[in-house]
Order: structure tokens, then sequence, then C-alpha cells
């Protein structure tokens, strides 16, 4: 079996408003001009004997640096990614002020050959973005996380009944 991660997409969808979920751009030079198909959920790998779930929040912090607010999760799924990692995402609503987040870092050389060590930041921002930002930003394989949530919050209006909206989208 290949490799796991486990992710948190946290969002908000304000009345009237346009559903924003928590997107988050991946550090390091590889990464650093790149823009569309390039951002993730906050997520990241864990052990076989590990909870999914409780890794997502874990890696959310992680990556974030903030704690995810509490609050009902939603599975997303699990999907296959085109790089071969299987990637398990929760949806959870919550507002976050993200003014203050900072990622860990890790350790890489750079200039790749050159014996020079430097520290980047795993994730070197995160921002709110609309349901159509994020489907142009995210990478090809977790833009599919959208959808389902868009579904699930259709869901959970129909379930509250009258006065419920479906989801604006942008």
């Amino acid at each position: 079996m290949g490799a796991t991660s486990a992710g948190l997409l946290l969002y908000r969808n304000p009345p009237g408003g346009v559903v924003e979920v928590l997107i988050a751009h991946p550090g390091g030079p590889f990464w650093a001009r790149k823009d569309a198909a390039a951002w993730s959920v906050p997520k990241g790998e864990y052990l076989s004997d590990e909870d999914p779930l409780e890794a997502a929040y874990r890696e959310f912090e992680e990556e974030v640096g903030l704690t995810a607010p509490e609050g009902q999760t939603v599975f997303l799924g699990e999907r296959r990614q085109p790089g071969g990692k299987r990637v398990s995402v929760w949806a959870l609503e919550g507002d976050l002020d993200i003014t203050h987040s900072s990622s860990n870092t890790f350790a890489l050389e750079w200039p790749r050959g050159s014996g020079n060590v430097r520290d980047f930041p795993e994730v070197d921002r995160v921002e709110w973005a609309s349901i159509d930002q994020a489907r142009r930003k995210l990478v090809k394989g977790q833009a599919p996380f959208l959808d389902v949530l868009l579904e699930a919050i259709a869901a959970e209006a129909d379930r509250t009944g009258p006065g419920s909206t479906t989801p604006a989208v942008d």
C-alpha cells in the first residue's frame, strides 16, 4: 500500500454569502512561482496505526500553525492522487483568522548539489478562497473534494428545512 495522507478542509458558509474554503500553498523553491493547480487541502501523511481524522487535525495545525475550530466533521472521501498517494479529507465548518498562520519547516539542499541546506516552510501561505477559485488553485486530484463538500452542504440544508439555502459558489 502506498503513502496515505489525511486533511481537514475548513469551510465557511455565511447566510446569503459565498462558500469559502481554506487552502494552503506549498512552500519551498519548487512551488514558489506556481499558483494554478498548485494549492492543497492542509494535509499530511500518517502511519497505518494512526487514526486518520486525528492525523488530519494534527497536520492542519502543523501546516496552518493554528488550531482548527471545534465542530462536527464530515468525511468527504478518499481519493487516489495522480502520484499514487491516497488522500482522505474531512470537512469542518468554521471561521478562522489566518492573519498569524505559520507552518512548520523542512530542510532541503538548495540549490540542488550546492551543499547548502536551507529550511523552508511546508506551507508558505494559506488563504480563504471561493469554491470557484479553489477549483482553479487546488491540485487536480483534490478538486473533486469540493463537489462532495457542496453536496454535503446542500444535503444539510435540505435536512434543516425551510429557510435553508443552497450554497452559493461564486
